[in-house]
C-alpha cells in the first residue's frame, strides 16, 4: 500500500490519538492509517489489527484523500427530537412554574406534563417519553422516605431526647 503522510507530523499525531483513543473500532483506524503510513501491506496490516482488507484499504485511503479528519467516525444521527431546542427551553420554564387553575391540580405529573404538551405545542408523548424527556432536562423523581408500617412517631421523638451525645 502506497501512502504517504498528508501533512508533516501525521505519525506523530496519529500515536498521540491512538494513545488517548476509548474507542476500539476507531482506535483500529487510526492503528491501520498510521501502519499504512509506516509502509506495511495491506494484508499485514489487517492480520496486525485484526480487521479485514477491506477496513485497512477504506481508512488509509479515507486518510490519503481527506487526512485525519476523514478517518474520524460519524455519529450515526438518530430520530429527531419532537420539541426543538426553543420549545424544549419554554417547556422547561412551563414546568418550572408549576401547575396554573388550567391545569385543575395542585402539581404537575406526568399526565398533567401530557396534557401540557398536547394544548401548549401541539405534541403527544407517551408517559415513558415524557418521564425521559425531564430527566433529559434536569428533572428528577421525588419520592418521600419510606416508613415501616410499625414505625411510632412517639417512642422515636422520645428516643432522640433521651439518647446521649456521642
Amino acid at each position: 500500500m502506497d501512502i504517504t503522510e498528508r501533512s508533516r507530523g501525521d505519525r506523530r499525531k496519529l500515536a498521540r490519538l491512538i494513545a488517548k483513543e476509548p474507542d476500539a473500532i476507531q482506535r483500529d483506524r487510526l492503528r491501520s492509517v498510521l501502519l499504512a503510513l509506516e509502509g506495511r501491506e495491506t494484508l499485514e496490516v489487517a492480520e496486525t489489527v485484526g480487521r479485514s482488507r477491506a477496513f485497512v484499504q477504506r481508512w488509509a485511503y479515507a486518510y490519503r484523500d481527506g487526512g485525519i479528519e476523514a478517518v474520524r467516525g460519524r455519529t450515526a444521527p438518530g430520530r429527531k427530537r419532537r420539541l426543538s431546542p426553543e420549545q424544549e427551553a419554554r417547556f422547561v420554564q412551563r414546568v418550572k412554574a408549576g401547575a396554573t387553575p388550567r391545569d385543575g391540580v395542585a402539581s404537575l405529573r406526568g399526565p398533567q406534563i401530557q396534557g401540557i404538551l398536547d394544548r401548549e405545542f401541539g405534541k403527544t408523548f407517551s408517559l415513558t417519553g415524557i418521564y425521559k424527556l425531564l430527566k433529559r432536562n434536569g428533572f428528577v423523581c421525588l419520592e418521600p422516605r419510606p416508613r415501616h408500617p410499625r414505625q411510632n412517631p412517639a417512642a422515636a421523638k422520645a428516643f432522640k431526647r433521651r439518647a446521649p451525645l456521642l
